[in-house]
């Protein structure tokens, strides 16, 4: 039976945060609904300390952006998007349109149809997350939606040039420098000035991910979001360090992220921890890491590599590294976890910044049920039907005609039944107004 040899903070103080954020969220939601622009300007006022007339970002300052970016730079951003496109484009080739001729004259088949308008948050407030906008606005484009709108908060009182840059190149039709719940409620609800989308993606803060469950119904959403999770799964096949710098790498990303390490040695629990303890001192991000593993970090050793496997998969955690002597194993045996990161010369950041697959990923166990965000959620899998012979019609009607009869659905039988008698000549009887009087519907 696995041990914690440290835990985070209880359940109900995790709730209790949640509560707070859901009553924030809500009322500014409800804000936006009511008073559009003005509560969106407010908002960013408050929150972000900017004030515009319009939030959309003009062209001539998207170039301005573009210019202040070394000719460098820009080629990284460009090198990191050839990589998530490449994938995407991979991804995008394995979803094919079907037709199929099941029985003679019917023809039954399916379309991927993109979404017409998406909406991408990029976090941006505390670091400049330009990756964001590779993952979401790229994989959007290769699904093919039409209108991709973008929305980044300021960055130290302006917009922020790497991701303005990353949005533009990856193909933003609308790019906005707004930022929290009042830009998560303007693409959702929509203003005067900003339209409405039908599908919000990307990940944010504890409020931008409420914003986005509370909008959900009304808008789709790639996934239900929390702070990034990272898990390590290790043995004695590596040390200590490049444990602990893989768990602070991703607890930088904020206070509340947790950060586990898995382990079915005992001398690598204890040699990671002092590990941390040497580095959190050393890291420019320290203060932010050590909230995080302090309150979120665990550390869990288990008896042996099944006993691993069975509390990773009830973990489920958003990014899974695994540094074992059967990392293989672990590939073909976990079924819950957002991204699988696999021995020692693989890392996570690779993941969140470059090699091309999505970094939007699912959290707070939702990996039991869903994956990460990729070129498939940007597409709606709609089915078809086609009945094009008499003969097709009338052998199907049959079964439809006394189907619906044992459900007592007169009006359904109908439909089958007017089409018996146009295309298959048969006498059968259209439902009367005794008939409605005495037909059980189920």
């Amino acid at each position: 039976m696995a041990r914690w040899l440290k835990q985070g903070i209880d359940e109900a103080a995790r709730r209790e945060i949640d509560n707070k954020v859901r009553q924030t969220v809500e009322d500014a939601i409800r804000d936006v609904e009511v008073r559009g622009d003005a509560a969106v300007r407010e908002m960013s006022i408050r929150f972000d300390g900017l004030d515009r007339e319009s939030y959309r970002l003009t062209d001539q300052e998207i170039q301005a952006c573009l210019n202040e970016l070394s000719e460098g730079e820009l080629e990284d951003i460009r090198f990191a998007q050839a990589q998530v496109r490449n994938f995407a484009e991979i991804q995008r080739a394995s979803m094919l349109d079907v037709e199929q001729e099941t029985l003679p004259g019917v023809f039954l088949g399916h379309k991927n149809i993109p979404m017409n308008s998406v909406g991408c948050y990029v976090p941006g407030g505390k670091y400049p997350l330009l990756a964001s906008a590779h993952m979401s606005v790229l994989t959007a484009k290769v699904a093919g939606v039409k209108r991709v709108v973008t929305c980044a908060p300021p960055f130290k009182g302006k917009p922020a040039a790497a991701i303005v840059a990353a949005q533009h190149l990856a193909g933003a039709d609308e790019i906005y420098v707004l930022g929290g719940i009042q830009a998560i409620a303007a693409m959702a609800v929509g203003t005067k000035t900003i339209h409405a989308v039908d599908m919000l993606v990307g990940p944010g803060n504890a409020y931008v991910a409420e914003a986005k469950r509370q909008l959900f119904g009304r808008v789709g959403i790639d996934l239900f979001a929390g702070p990034t999770e990272t898990l390590v799964i290790a043995d004695e096949t590596v040390d200590g360090e490049i444990c602990a710098v893989d768990l602070l790498g991703q607890a930088e990303h904020g206070r509340n992220s947790p950060a586990i390490l898995l382990t079915v040695s005992e001398k690598l629990a204890h040699d990671t921890q002092r590990e941390i303890e040497r580095l959190l001192d050393l890291m420019p991000t320290g203060e932010t890491a050590r909230a995080a593993w302090d309150d979120y970090g665990q550390i869990i050793v288990a008896d042996d590599y099944e006993d691993a496997l069975r509390v990773a998969d009830d973990i489920a955690s958003e990014h899974v590294q695994v540094m074992t002597d059967r990392d293989d194993w672990f590939l073909k045996n976990m079924t819950n976890y957002g991204a699988l990161f696999l021995g020692p010369r693989t890392n996570v950041a690779y993941g969140d910044k470059v090699i091309g697959t999505n970094h939007t990923l699912p959290t707070l166990k939702s990996a039991r049920y869903t994956g990460g965000l990729w070129v498939g959620k940007f597409l709606k899998t709609c089915t078809y039907q086609y009945v094009k012979t008499n003969e097709a019609t009338t052998l199907v009607g049959e079964y439809c005609s006394r189907l619906c009869a044992l459900e007592g659905f007169a009006g359904h039988g109908e439909q089958a039944n007017i089409r018996l008698r146009r295309f298959g000549g048969l006498d059968v009887k259209p439902y009367t107004a005794a008939a409605r009087t005495t037909a059980k519907v189920g």
